[in-house]
């Protein structure tokens, strides 16, 4: 098993160890909170992750991973500098938290703010460790480190919100989850040197950030846009019920692609500095992605309502038609997560910035308007945008790595065939449901059988590259196994 391989397998026990948390979580959360009581933290937690999102990439994990000859000095500096702007945020926030909850007409906002706002003081902590032990590819560090700090959140906002803490409960729970990280990330580092403060590189680590953050910022603020307009236009009802909705929609970015996340920037600079076509790498890529995105986004659209009825309770069932929307929607971002690593790694982050700046405010506008036609407006305009959005990255893309548009469609071709084939059995399925036949439970668990079964069927039929995948992974977990048995009968 290489180092990319073995990356992926820690990534992998790290990110669906917090999905667990993640699924339990949410399932007794959504029993105790109202959906009005979500929409106030899920604003609360909006305007946090679009302020987080401003400065952590002046010094933040990517300018850490992607730099070449990193030495102290860069380190330190790119610390300094994202504590110094931390430490301005959270003086502004408590100076204009009373005027951001008048903003939103909500005067329980102030202290949710306020709470949230203190954990701008260990992100550049948490931060800096997190991104340097990425960087030496020990990701057992880091999925220890994260995998505590979700027990934590989890337990923290569960008592809480039991205690009747209300919106506060998951507020006060994400902090006691980022000291923990904190703690932890420091306890497994062991190396405080990286945190003493200096500016000697600071040119460096301020013309990386300003592209870097840029896209981070313009990116992060439109996936959160819509919680925030039907905030201010509509009520906290309704971005409870998107908050939702959108949580569901993304479970594949969980189980998948938040997994690849901490691994692909890393693997792709070294292909590039070993002298590989990006152009293929790209192609084969976008092919395992969206033989694992498209069907699995199918299957939660068909099966939206068992999932909401057995997961959230049927208090939630209003979000179905819009699960089903942003599902579809969603399938456009086959190769999302590709496009900010493969243009840095080009060395052009700067496209990264200008493609979202074409692609993004003119669908924010569009959601804007939807916003006044309520959330399912909000969902459907997603069927414009999520598209749009896929073809501006794409042409970016293509224009360094040089492909055609035959060149996608032929990568994409077999998985497009597979995900029929999904369809077809998961259709059988919703039909029988719908005739009353099947329970929710059982019909969620004939589905998955269904579904799994035409997947593997397809992937056979077309000879998805993704089976020559899985057999080397099944190969390499084979030639572990016996160096198990040697090390125990060795003990």
């Amino acid at each position: 098993m290489n180092s990319v391989q073995r990356s992926i397998l820690l990534s992998a026990a790290d990110r669906y160890g917090n999905l667990v948390l993640f699924v339990v979580a949410t399932a007794v959360l959504s029993r105790l909170l109202s959906p009005s009581e979500f929409g106030v933290y899920a604003v609360v937690n909006a305007i946090a992750l679009v302020i987080a999102a401003s400065f952590q990439e002046f010094g933040g994990g990517n300018y850490l991973i992607q730099k070449r000859d990193l030495s102290a000095e860069d380190i330190r500096s790119a610390f300094t500098i994202t504590f110094i702007i931390s430490g301005a945020i959270v003086l502004l926030l408590f100076i204009f938290a009373d005027s951001l909850a008048l903003l939103f007409a909500q005067d329980s906002l102030k202290e949710a703010i306020e709470v949230s706002a203190l954990n701008f003081l260990l992100l550049p902590i948490s931060g800096t460790i997190s991104a340097l032990l990425r960087r030496d590819m020990r990701f057992g560090t880091v999925a220890t480190c994260n995998l505590v700090s979700g027990v934590a959140t989890a337990l923290v906002s569960i008592g809480l919100a039991i205690a009747g803490l209300s919106y506060m409960a998951p507020v006060w729970g994400g902090l006691a989850g980022s000291v923990i990280l904190a703690l932890a990330l420091l306890a497994g580092h062991r190396d405080l040197s990286a945190l003493r403060p200096s500016l000697v590189a600071y040119r460096d680590v301020v013309s990386f950030g300003l592209y870097s953050s840029g896209v981070s910022v313009i990116n992060v603020f439109y996936n959160l846009a819509p919680q925030l307009f039907l905030a201010r236009i509509l009520d906290f009802a309704s971005v409870g019920l998107y908050s939702r909705a959108i949580s569901l929609t993304q479970v594949f970015d969980r189980l998948v692609t938040q997994v690849l996340n901490p691994v692909i920037m890393p693997a792709i600079v070294a292909r590039r500095q070993a002298g590989e076509d990006l152009s293929a790498v790209y192609l084969e890529a976008i092919q395992l992605l969206s033989v694992a995105q498209w069907p699995f986004l199918v299957f939660v659209a068909f099966m939206a309502r068992p999932i909401i009825s057995i997961w959230l309770g049927p208090t939630w069932l209003d979000i179905v038609p819009l699960v089903r929307l942003l599902c579809i929607a969603n399938m456009a971002l086959f190769a999302a997560c590709l496009s900010y690593p493969v243009l840095v790694a080009v060395g052009s982050v700067r496209d990264a910035l200008i493609s979202s700046f074409i692609s993004l405010p003119p669908s924010l506008l569009v959601i804007l308007g939807a916003s006044f036609f309520g959330v399912q407006a909000v969902a459907g305009v997603a069927l414009l945008t999520l598209p749009f959005q896929a073809a501006v990255a794409i042409y970016f893309i293509s224009r360094h790595l040089r492909f055609g548009l035959m060149d996608l469609v032929r990568a994409l071709m077999s998985s497009v065939l597979v995900t029929a084939a999904t369809a077809f059995g998961l259709a059988g399925c919703t039909a029988l449901m719908a005739a009353g036949l099947l329970t929710p439970m059982a019909g969620l668990a004939l589905a998955t059988c269904a579904a799994a079964f035409c997947w593997w069927l397809g992937l056979l039929l077309t000879g998805h590259p993704l089976l020559h995948q899985l057999h080397q992974a099944v190969a390499s977990l084979g030639r572990i196994r016996p160096r198990l048995r040697l090390s125990r009968s060795a003990l």
